[in-house]
């Protein structure tokens, strides 16, 4: 189960979350996005696909998780979050009770969760985040990216969580990359004794990216061969390599269980 989050928008959190999902999928995984920005959905949009319905649905007792999964790329399964709507921006205890009875039903059907949580740090967000047993933070190297992945990194350890992935996002280089990952490695080493960052990589800035969103298909799908595809490929070989954050049981029950009952890594 892993989270990817960032402290503010417009990182590319989402695209990393969707070619890292094809990627894994390319290696064998059988792979589930939940989108879990219940106000702004947008994994639909990097993949060009259309979902009738939304977990959304599932919430207010109108459809079965399994009614609302969509394939994407014809490999991987995505929940969809409602976009534009307000309803669910903060859950309710009972609506994640209602989440938990759905998610048990998925146990064993795939081996990678990834979590696109909403940028910030909502109480949704800290909620996905402090559930799931990896939690890999999205940053760029403008000052504002980095200064609030601090943010989140500091509200995150505040709540319990001690390990962190780093992945560098539009990085014009590995220098500009480990410049960002050294300044917040640094930070925390001072300020939030206890805490764990890992660099996994980074993906360079690629005019790609921008034109595979534009053709809304994933970068990895569209231009194989493009910089950002190779580094997104050695980022997921580094993550399924290297050893989890949180030892946890591996199911989406397990999951949905933390994350009602409050528990932190």
């Amino acid at each position: 189960m892993i989270s990817i989050t960032s402290g503010k928008g417009g990182v590319g959190k989402t695209n990393m979350v969707a070619n890292l999902a094809v990627a894994f999928a390319d290696m064998g995984k059988r792979v589930l996005i939940f989108d879990a920005d219940m106000g702004l959905a947008n994994v639909d949009i990097i993949f060009g696909i259309h979902p009738k319905y939304h977990v959304g649905h599932v919430i207010t007792g109108e459809k079965e998780l399994s009614e609302v999964i969509a394939m994407a790329s014809g490999r991987v399964g995505v929940i969809p979050a409602a976009s534009g709507d307000t309803a669910f921006a903060d859950l309710t205890e009972g609506q994640k009770l209602s989440l938990l009875a759905e998610f048990e039903g998925l146990d064993n059907l795939y081996d990678i969760m990834l979590i696109d949580t909403a940028a910030g740090i909502s109480s949704n967000v800290i909620y996905f985040n402090s559930a799931a047993e990896e939690c890999i933070v999205v940053v760029t190297g403008e000052p504002t990216s980095v200064t609030d992945a601090y943010g989140m990194i500091k509200v995150m350890f505040l709540n319990g969580t001690k390990h962190f992935k780093l992945l560098v996002n539009m990085a014009r280089g590995l220098q500009e990359a480990k410049a960002v990952y050294a300044t917040l490695s640094q930070a925390a080493d001072r300020f939030l004794k206890g805490v764990v960052l890992e660099f996994v990589g980074y993906v360079p800035f690629d005019d790609h990216l921008r034109q595979a969103v534009v053709g809304r298909k994933p970068v990895i799908e569209q231009y194989p061969a493009a910089a950002s595809s190779r580094s997104i490929t050695k980022i997921a070989e580094q993550i399924l390599k290297s050893p989890s954050g949180t030892p946890g049981t591996g199911n989406i029950s397990f999951f949905m269980n933390r994350l009602i009952s409050g528990e932190n890594p």
